[in-house]
């Protein structure tokens, strides 16, 4: 499977394709974020996003270990700067959609993802936590919602599970699709508020925030709501 590697200049701390002065972009100037650094391995279009289409709509589960390895490749940028032990939290799914879907595509790629890890950087102590971080309420789907909508949208979605085992500890959240970061914001927020040292952020897929607004994301929302509407009748 031939697919794109993020290329070009991003803004050093989201990724996002935009930079805006001192090599950040303007969101991430106006309103740091929570996290350290977010990373992607591609841009979420052509190849990319038929493949990430057919493993979570199709069920294509075993494609996770080929993503996985492209999202090995995306967290090992991290290698120079992130801390060397890292609990590693996939970003969780409401009950009602992993019921509706059968699995967790964030939580399937970080494993695969982490299992490349220990092949090529047997320094890191990358320690998969799944339940760490749980959805408490379901939120609607983002695409077509503002940046502003979509990160009301998120507020009070998440809930960490044990904050005793949080605390203190430097976090690597796991994601598929990052495209306005409103998610990976909630998330990472959430972790700190629970005492975490730091968070750092990799995906698969990094959807500019302008493409992630137009009718593409919306159509592929509209697909994933159609599909699995379909599987849980």
């Amino acid at each position: 499977m031939e697919i794109r590697v993020r290329a070009g200049e991003v803004c050093r701390r989201c990724g996002d394709l935009t930079t805006f002065a001192g090599g950040q972009c303007r969101m991430c100037c106006m309103a740091p974020p929570p996290f350290e650094r977010a990373v992607a391995y591609g841009p979420y279009e052509g190849r990319m996003r038929d493949a990430i289409h057919a493993f979570k709509y199709d069920r294509l589960r075993p494609a996770a270990r080929g993503l996985g390895q492209m999202l090995a490749a995306a967290i090992a940028e991290l290698a120079d700067d992130a801390p060397c032990e890292l609990l590693v939290v996939p970003v969780p799914l409401h009950r009602a959609k992993h019921r509706a879907r059968g699995f967790n595509q964030a939580r399937l790629l970080a494993a695969e993802a982490l299992a490349a890890l220990k092949r090529t950087h047997r320094e890191w102590k990358l320690t998969l936590a799944s339940g760490m971080l749980l959805r408490q309420r379901a939120t609607e789907t983002q695409a077509g919602l503002s940046p502003h909508a979509r990160r009301l949208n998120m507020r009070g979605a998440f809930h960490v599970a044990d904050a005793a085992a949080v605390s203190g500890r430097h976090i690597l959240l796991i994601d598929d699709i990052m495209t306005t970061g409103a998610t990976a914001r909630a998330a990472a927020r959430v972790l700190r508020d629970a005492g975490a040292e730091s968070v750092w952020v990799a995906t698969l897929a990094r959807a500019g925030r302008r493409d992630g607004l137009q009718a593409g994301a919306v159509s592929a929302e509209h697909e994933e709501h159609e599909q699995e509407a379909s599987t849980s009748k």
